[in-house]
């Protein structure tokens, strides 16, 4: 019997912070947008958007991350009924088909619904914090949760790991108070989001300490980011090998999950990576495949 996304995400143990060879969880990503930085436009229509997710589950991803709004730098707010209607007939057949879906919104109303609709997971850029009714509607549904750190203004001289606490303590109080079990939170460093190129090689850094602090899995992502034509001058259809190193070494540091435009090369990297380390392949990468 395949286990569930709750429970591959709760094997997740502490020691599997330090543990080398685990193979983490692939999350593909499917822009249901016309202006997302990376693919915007191309998965736009309902068609696009089912034909891609059903490729990146045939190329090994254990969840698909389906968003409708942009989360770009300058992105154009989406309403809720219109980010809704992106999603709605994209969502049934997928599940219909037996595809886990995480969700990427900021919206209570639009979580009620995609959880309605059958998707198991909400990956929230704002950590629960930009609508007060999403906590709610989480631990309604029984969702899996990503909670992301985020700001709204880039501030060279943060202390990082200060705000960090400041706010995954408050969004962790917000889904305690909502009733949202311990074991389906993920936490998320925010690589690209309110931070400086410095800030986020350091959040990549401490990524491992962050989950080991809270002692919850991390969900890392940074899949053709805009870091990487700062730091490489490379535009963003050339950023796959600055991402698979960055995963590599996320993977390395324990990370339960990463979020991955590119599957099938994220897969074959993290599979040999983990037979490298010592793990047959059967071992190091069941869960990839398992919900595939």
């Amino acid at each position: 019997m395949k286990p569930t996304l709750v429970e591959q995400i709760a094997a997740y143990g502490p020691s599997d912070l330090t543990s080398p060879g685990r193979c983490p969880l692939i999350m593909g990503i499917v822009n249901v947008t016309p202006d997302s930085f990376s693919d915007g436009g191309q998965f736009f229509t309902p068609e696009a958007a089912l034909q891609q997710a059903r490729l990146l589950r045939a190329q090994g991803a254990d969840v698909l991350d389906l968003g409708a709004e942009s989360t770009r730098p300058g992105f154009t707010p989406v309403e809720a009924d219109e980010e809704w209607g992106r999603l709605a007939s994209v969502i049934p057949p997928l599940v219909d088909e037996g595809a886990v879906l995480s969700i990427d919104t900021t919206k209570a109303s639009v979580a009620r619904r995609v959880l309605k609709a059958g998707a198991q997971m909400i990956n929230d850029v704002w950590g629960l914090q930009a609508d007060p009714a999403m906590a709610s509607v989480v631990a309604e549904g029984g969702a899996v949760v990503a909670v992301m750190h985020n700001r709204q203004e880039v501030t060279p001289q943060l202390d990082l790991w200060d705000e960090w606490q400041r706010f995954f303590d408050h969004s962790l109080t917000l889904a305690e108070q909502a009733g949202i079990a311990r074991e389906k939170i993920m936490l998320d460093p925010g690589i690209g989001f309110g931070k400086t190129v410095e800030q986020n090689l350091w959040a990549i850094r401490h990524m491992r300490a962050l989950g080991a602090y809270y002692e919850r899995p991390i969900l890392l992502g940074v899949s053709r980011k805009s870091l990487f034509g700062k730091l490489l001058g490379r535009e963003v259809e050339a950023r796959l090998p600055a991402t698979l190193a960055t995963h590599l070494y996320g993977a390395a540091e324990g990370a339960c999950m990463v979020r991955v435009h590119d599957v099938q090369a994220h897969k074959d990297a993290l599979t040999m990576a983990a037979l490298l380390a010592g793990r047959d392949e059967g071992a190091a990468c069941a869960m990839v495949g398992e919900t595939a």
